[in-house]
Formats: structure tokens, sequence, C-alpha cells
């Protein structure tokens, strides 16, 4: 509703249409933003001033966002507790080798994650991120920084692959705060894009039994809590 509009579910489902008729790949950037609607639909995004990188983060937006509800509306809520066992765990577990959704939303807790995006940069908080797993660890990820009632406007941060294989003391701390006081308030920092992927394997576990106890009556876009 935020990005899209409240009509975004009929919006969304014109696009599924038109790809189908079009026989175009949802799943393939460059096919999808050949689709009359998504070209219609991403004009309306971007703003009149919207020139190059702003384009490709509408576009990513708009990509992610549209897989993830035509996937289901799966979202997965990492709780204060689960946050601070996954994110403070001393290395990454195993992924499941059972399916888990082809796409969702992974919902952090409020300020309790942040990302310094660029030098010297005020720190943002990681409101979430839409993820597309692949086999193993990988993933396409696309992480939302910055999501406030006051803001007009948020930062999106797009990376995929497999995280980096750290030594087990570099592991543990991965996320280790990097905000003034961020060990005592309970807080966690991601450092650099690679953080990002290896925030969602560390999650994936969560995800598969999220899924598994959801059921036949889950509604789309209702939360489910990973603790």
């Amino acid at each position: 509703d935020l990005v899209f509009g409240p009509p975004f579910e009929e919006r969304f489902q014109r696009v599924r249409d038109s790809l189908e008729r079009s026989n175009l790949d949802p799943h393939d950037p460059d096919q999808f933003i050949l689709d009359r609607e998504v070209a219609a639909l991403l004009r309306e995004l971007v703003p009149d001033e919207g020139v190059g990188a702003a384009i490709a983060e509408h576009l990513a937006l708009l990509h992610h966002g549209f897989l993830y509800w035509s996937a289901g509306g799966w979202i997965f809520e990492l709780t204060r507790t689960g946050a601070a066992t996954l994110l403070g765990a001393p290395s990454s577990p195993e992924p499941p080798e059972q399916p888990i959704p082809p796409a969702y939303y992974l919902q952090l807790p409020e300020r309790v994650v942040w990302g310094e995006l660029a030098p010297q940069a005020p720190h943002e908080p990681l409101d979430g991120m839409f993820v597309r797993p692949w086999p193993a660890a990988g993933s396409f990820v696309l992480a939302i920084f910055g999501v406030h009632p006051s803001r007009d406007g948020f930062t999106v941060v797009e990376v995929d692959g497999y995280p980096e294989e750290l030594e087990p003391e570099a592991e543990a701390g991965r996320f280790a705060p990097r905000l003034p006081g961020g060990a005592s308030a309970g807080l966690f920092s991601i450092a650099a894009p690679d953080d990002l992927l290896a925030l969602a394997a560390r999650c994936r576990p969560g995800v598969l039994e999220g899924s598994r106890c959801a059921g036949p009556g889950r509604r789309p876009h209702q939360p489910i809590p990973i603790r």
C-alpha cells in the first residue's frame, strides 16, 4: 500500500495477465521491463526527475514486490528474541533442503538492525527485505531501509549471490553494532551488502518452519513470526 497504492492487487493482476499473454518470464528483469503494464506502472512510480539509478531502484522494487505478491504474499516477522538469537549466532546454520516459498518479505523488529549505507552518512534502520531464495544459501535480496511516517520515501539496497564464508570469530561478530551504545541497547548493524545475504541465510530455517506451521488457512500478507 505504501509504495503501489491500495489497489495494488488489481494492478499486479493486470501485470500478471499481461506477462502471460506476452509469454514473458516474470523472474527475468530484462523480460519483465519489456511488458507494457510493467512499463506503465514504472512510469507512475518514478518521480519526474528520476533518472539513472532512481529508475533501476524503482524497477527493482517493482520486480521484487510483484514476485512477492505472485508467490502468495508471504511475510515472516523476526521477533526481537529471534533477532537476538540469529544475529548473535556464532555461525550460519545449514540451509534446509526442503522447499520454502519462492519469494517472501522478511520483516525485522523496529529499529533493531541498522546500516550505514554510505561513508559518513546517518545510519538507517532496516525495515525488512524481499527475499527470493536460491538453492543452498544464496538469494536475491532487496533490503528496505529508513521507513518512517515523516519521511517521503526510503532507501533500497539490492544484492544477490551467496554470503561469503568467514572465519568463526568473524562470523560471530558479523552483525556487531556500529552505533554508539548499540551493544547495551541490543542493536545490530549491517556493515556490507554481503551481510544482507548472510541474514537471509540465517533466517531460512525459521522461514521453512513458519511456512510449515502456517497451514492452509494462511491469509496473504499476514505476518508469520520467527522466534
